[in-house]
Parts: C-alpha cells; sequence; structure tokens
C-alpha cells in the first residue's frame, strides 16, 4: 500500500479543517480550529481579519505535524479550498488592508450608477434589472471604493479568500478557475476574466491588474515558500495544487461526476448541484458555476441559508435540548434528532418554506420564510421537522429546474454537508426526493475533492474517473418508503409549489415595508 498522502485546507464559515488523506480517500489525520472572531460593526455586516484565516491554517497544519507526523512527512501535495464570495484586499507588500467581507455579509451598496452604451438597453429589453441590482448592490469592492476610498487607492490585490491562501502559502497572486465565485468581472462560460467590453467592469470599480492570475484546478499553483514552510510546518518547496470552492470540492468528493447524479450539501448554505461538460445556465440568466473538474460546470440551486436554519432553531428555542445535552454529553442536534423520531412525514400538516435570506433570482429579493399550518397540538419538535423538510422541498424545486434544463433525469443523489449526519435528515430526503439517498463513505467531501485536485494534479491519477473511482465510495443508502413518497408526493404538488405564488404579495408588501 501506497504511504504517500494528500493534504487538504477546508476553510469553512464556521472552522478551518487540516487533513490528511491516503490516495485511496480515507482520512489519516484530521486538525479542525473553530472561527470565534467574527466582527460585525453594524446589524448584518460580517468581516474577520485576514490573518485570523492565515494564523489558523498555520497552526492546524502545525498540530498535525506533532500528532500525525508519519503522515505528515509523506505529504506529496496540499490543495486549498475555502467558502465562497468572500473578499480580501492587499497593499503592495501583500498586507491586509481591512477585514475580509464574509460571504455572509448582508451589507448594500446603495450608490450605483447606471450603465453606459448598450447595456443599459440590453438589460431593459432583457427584463433583467432586477439582475444588475442584485450584482450592484452586493459587490463589495463598490462598496469598498465609495465608503473607504484610501484602502481602495492602496488596494493593490483585490482576492477572494481563496487565492489569499495560496498567496500565503507560495508568494504568487496565482488563484483557481473554480474558486471565482463573487460579484467580480469573471466570464462564467469562458473561465476567464471578463472582456474589457464587458459590463461587469462598469460596476466592479477593478482594474485587471488587481486580480489573481487563474489556473485551471488541478493545475499548480505554486511551491510552499520559506516563511510558510517556517509558519505551517510544511516543507519548502511542497507543490500547491488548484482546487475548487467549496461546494464544488463537495460534488467532486461526493463523486458526482456523471450528469444523472446531484450532489446535495446540506450545509450552512443548502445546494444542489450537478456536473456538467456544457454551458447550461440552470436558471436563466444565472451562470452554471465552474467545476473542479477543468473545463467543466456546476450547475447549482441553491437556499441561501440552508442548514443555518438548523442552527438558528437551536439558538433560539432548543435552550431545554442545550442543558440535556450538557449533561449527556452529547451534541444539541442528537438530542433535537431524537425528539423529532416519532413525527410523521409531514409534520402533522406543518409546513415551511426556507426562504429566510432571499435568492438572487429565485425565489426573488422579496422572499421571506413562512411556516404555515398550525394547531394547538403542534411541538418544538414539529417545527424542528418542518425545517428539514422544508429545505428537501426547496432543494426538489431546484432539482426539477435542473432536470428541465439539461433534458436529464437524476438518478443518483449523494447527500454531503452537516445534515448528511442525520439519519431523519437522510431518509425524509430519500422520501421527498422519491430516490435513494446515498451518504459518501466520508463527512469531509469538500477537503476530499480537493484531495482529488492535488492527486491527478501530481500525477497519482491520470483522471478525474480514476481518482474518483480510487477515492470516492459509497456509505450508507437510504431508500425511499413507498408510503412516505405518496405523502409527500401530494404534499409537494399541492401545497408546497403553490406555496411561494401564494405568499409573493404579502411578502412584497413586507420586502416594500421595510
Amino acid at each position: 500500500m501506497s504511504s504517500k498522502t494528500l493534504l487538504s485546507i477546508d476553510n469553512g464559515t464556521q472552522s478551518l479543517r487540516a487533513i490528511i488523506f491516503d490516495v485511496h480517500g480515507n482520512i489519516l489525520a484530521k486538525s479542525q480550529i473553530p472561527f470565534n472572531d467574527y466582527q460585525s460593526p453594524h446589524p448584518g455586516w460580517y468581516e474577520l481579519k485576514p490573518d485570523i484565516f492565515w494564523d489558523t491554517l498555520c497552526l492546524t497544519c502545525q498540530r498535525l505535524k506533532s500528532t500525525a507526523k508519519e503522515h505528515f512527512d509523506n505529504i506529496q501535495a496540499i490543495s486549498v479550498t475555502t467558502l465562497r464570495n468572500t473578499v480580501v484586499n492587499l497593499d503592495a507588500e501583500g498586507r491586509p488592508l481591512r477585514p475580509a467581507i464574509i460571504w455572509t455579509d448582508q451589507r448594500q451598496f446603495e450608490h450605483s450608477q447606471p450603465l453606459t452604451g448598450y447595456w443599459k438597453y440590453l438589460f431593459k429589453l432583457a427584463g433583467l434589472n432586477a439582475t444588475l441590482d442584485n450584482f450592484q448592490s452586493s459587490c463589495q469592492a463598490a462598496w469598498i471604493a465609495h465608503h473607504q476610498p484610501e484602502v481602495w487607492k492602496n488596494t493593490h490585490k483585490y482576492l477572494l479568500l481563496s487565492g489569499y491562501l495560496n498567496y500565503q502559502l507560495t508568494g504568487n497572486y496565482r488563484d483557481s478557475i473554480a474558486s471565482q465565485v463573487s460579484y467580480i468581472p469573471f466570464d462564467y462560460k469562458h473561465h476567464r476574466w471578463a472582456k474589457p467590453s464587458d459590463w461587469k467592469w462598469q460596476i466592479a470599480p477593478i482594474s485587471p491588474n488587481q486580480l489573481p492570475e487563474l489556473v485551471k484546478p488541478g493545475d499548480i499553483i505554486g511551491q510552499i515558500k520559506s516563511d510558510a514552510a517556517q509558519s505551517t510546518g510544511l516543507p519548502e518547496g511542497l507543490p500547491v495544487i488548484a482546487a475548487g470552492a467549496d461546494k464544488a470540492s463537495e460534488v467532486l468528493g461526493s463523486g458526482c461526476l456523471q450528469p444523472n447524479q446531484a450532489c446535495l450539501s446540506y450545509g450552512t448554505t443548502a445546494t444542489i448541484n450537478v456536473t456538467s461538460d456544457k454551458y447550461i445556465e440552470p436558471i436563466r440568466f444565472i451562470p452554471p458555476y465552474p467545476s473542479s473538474i477543468a473545463d467543466s460546470y456546476t450547475l447549482e440551486f441553491q437556499i441561501h441559508r440552508g442548514y443555518w436554519m438548523v442552527s438558528w432553531f437551536k439558538e433560539e428555542f432548543a435552550h431545554a435540548e442545550k442543558l440535556l445535552s450538557q449533561e449527556r454529553g452529547v451534541a444539541t442536534e442528537q438530542i433535537l434528532e431524537e425528539s423529532v423520531a416519532d413525527i410523521p412525514p409531514g409534520s402533522d400538516g406543518l409546513m415551511l418554506q426556507p426562504y429566510w435570506s432571499p435568492g438572487v433570482k429565485v425565489p426573488g429579493p422579496e422572499a421571506r420564510g413562512a411556516i404555515i399550518g398550525f394547531k394547538d397540538s403542534h411541538t418544538k419538535a414539529h417545527v424542528y421537522h418542518a425545517i428539514l423538510e422544508g429545505i428537501a422541498y426547496g432543494l426538489r424545486d431546484g432539482l426539477e429546474s435542473i432536470e428541465r434544463k439539461t433534458h436529464q433525469k437524476i438518478e443518483q443523489l449523494f447527500v454531503s454537508g452537516g445534515g448528511s449526519q442525520s439519519a431523519t435528515s437522510m431518509q425524509l430526503t430519500a422520501d421527498i426526493f422519491n430516490l435513494p439517498a446515498i451518504r459518501p463513505h466520508t463527512y469531509e467531501t469538500s477537503a476530499l475533492g480537493a484531495a482529488i485536485n492535488a492527486a491527478v494534479g501530481i500525477g497519482i491519477y491520470e483522471s478525474y474517473a480514476d481518482a474518483s473511482s480510487a477515492m470516492c465510495r459509497q456509505g450508507k443508502t437510504y431508500e425511499p418508503k413507498p408510503e412516505n413518497v405518496k405523502i409527500y408526493q401530494e404534499l409537494y404538488q399541492k401545497t408546497y409549489k403553490r406555496l411561494y405564488k401564494q405568499l409573493k404579495p404579502l411578502y412584497k408588501n413586507l420586502h416594500d415595508f421595510n
């Protein structure tokens, strides 16, 4: 058996994990450190000093070196996967100029200017003003340039978090194509920076030389530089291989390479993704994101707040369960899981629409969350169960949209992310989708996807098909139960599918009121 190992850095929203894999996709060692230092200078703002991300990366690596030295010494390459749409401003010396704006940040830029040239007419004719407004209001670069002009004046490089960590490791301003998911002038169809005439340059006040050089996933970013070697304990000269952003890495790490396979990610943002070798917009005028497989695309439908709602519920309503979990020495989620064991499919007529935060285009900027069907017999457990069902309903809606676009029926469903560890979630997912719900052999699919990029990048495997076959395996499979499928099919078609249309006018009233 080969002693070669691969190191993945998985920088998520809640923690950073450094994981050593063998060439067969098995976890040999892991170090994880949570983030507890997020700043919120104003309500809805979320920031974190970039140095904290880097220092945490270094500490996790040093811990691995001290606790798993044999595996650490056999590392052949490293890959970095991070949360998306998190931006870092660096000066000419490569030093951060301000805290990184995190993807969960809700600040809006309200000083946008009308587009010039033919673009303003094209957007109007195509009925895309709402899409344009979203890009303008969400563009962090525009906000920084307007509100912090000195910061922007001194911004030598404007990077996503992946680009920042890759720079810290190698000294190169290079980043993976598969990490470019943000409000930047990126051409999603051709996987390159947008042409000079593209409308995005009018909104994002970025010059091309402020952006990193792009490389394909699986290609080399650079080698570990000397000071990074001292900080991390990694050997100088170790190759750093380009990986994808977190969701793209999860798809690859789940083994979803074929168009008849879908990957559900039950994370902070819940998504359903399908790999395609063709540019297909899963929702009209919303591009597919770059895949962790070079020259491919990831068709994605997302529920922005997803399994964040589980955390929200736990913080707001599960105080008794928290106390009980402390007494028993188990996670609060385990207590909640036990509480819904006897809740029937459909939560006794309680239904949730999971739009605690609106999407870009679907469901729409006015969207709100809703729970309907309350009666006096409902309990906290019913609400929790309805949250799990509502997320699955929303993603089934997305799957149907993708199937219509691709003319391809999904036959296999892989489920990753924190929510995949819940047996209740897995079973109701199988029942709502009427498909077997497959749990990959490891929970750490994002890190595994990055390790696969590294394995292909340094030639351990010749292709992603070979690497996936060797490193991805199926874990437990949850089969749909016919009696549950019947109930969910009726609820989904007769109630859930009609819910948003019926509530949209009321959502709009509340949106306008705010």
